[in-house]
């Protein structure tokens, strides 16, 4: 029987490592909006970023206390008691999440509206906002993912593997099926697929099942459409 069947809890603390990556991906959001100024970003140029840091600071404090008593709990009391604490950090991260999709399609928006009536400033600023925008799409998409599918990264285990959201090539092998047998998405796995379905506009080798995640796929293609098709375009005429 597979270790993790035999306590399917073990997934929260199998890979630590994941759950660190996606607060360092949220950073690299902060600091994408901090060094690259966007003057019709929402409000204040500091307000998502202040926004995002007052909710990753406790966030992280709550992920490395409830990492610390996964990593003692043995019996179903003190189980119970991590997932409560699991549950309220899993919603903190979706919240924090949603803040930075709706302060990334709000800045997209006043830059396409700018574009359109001709106040949106030079090809290098815009040149510049698109890579903003897109690179905080593929992470952010990338959070979005890693929160959602199989209930989130400390529900993997158990949540039935035929609640999915994706089906990923490691779980279609038949080449070497006991090498994938505990196999379990990590965060750069669900960074790839962000990447692939933002530069490609559709799923590589990691398919959608559900229609939650088919949405979350289509919105992401569509903002990495527009992103390039009107405001990097943009920006390359005026620079030619």
């Amino acid at each position: 029987m597979s270790r993790h069947k035999l306590n399917p809890h073990k997934y929260f603390t199998a890979q630590p490592l994941d759950f660190w990556l996606a607060r360092c991906a949220v950073l690299v959001i902060v600091v994408l909006q901090v060094c690259i100024v966007n003057d019709l970003a929402i409000g204040s140029r500091w307000l998502a970023p202040c926004l995002e840091l007052a909710l990753l600071i406790p966030l992280s404090i709550a992920t490395a206390w409830t990492q610390k008593r996964a990593h003692k709990a043995s019996t179903n009391v003190e189980w119970n008691l991590v997932g409560r604490s699991r549950t309220r950090v899993r919603w903190l991260a979706i919240i924090l999440t949603a803040v930075s999709t709706l302060m990334n399609f709000g800045a997209l928006a006043r830059l396409i509206a700018a574009i359109l009536s001709g106040h949106a400033g030079t090809g290098q600023t815009l040149l510049l906002d698109a890579v903003n925008i897109w690179a905080t799409n593929v992470v952010v998409f990338a959070l979005w993912f890693w929160a959602l599918d199989r209930g989130g990264p400390a529900a993997r285990g158990l949540i039935p593997d035929q609640k999915s959201d994706f089906l990923f090539t490691q779980q279609q092998t038949t080449v070497d099926a006991t090498r994938f047998a505990d196999w379990s998405p990590g965060f750069f796995d669900y960074l790839f697929l962000a990447f692939t379905n933002a530069t490609a506009f559709s799923p590589a080798d990691t398919f959608p099942l559900t229609v939650r995640a088919k949405f979350l796929m289509m919105a992401e293609s569509s903002i990495s459409l527009a992103t390039i098709a009107i405001v990097a375009s943009r920006a390359v005429g005026i620079l030619s």
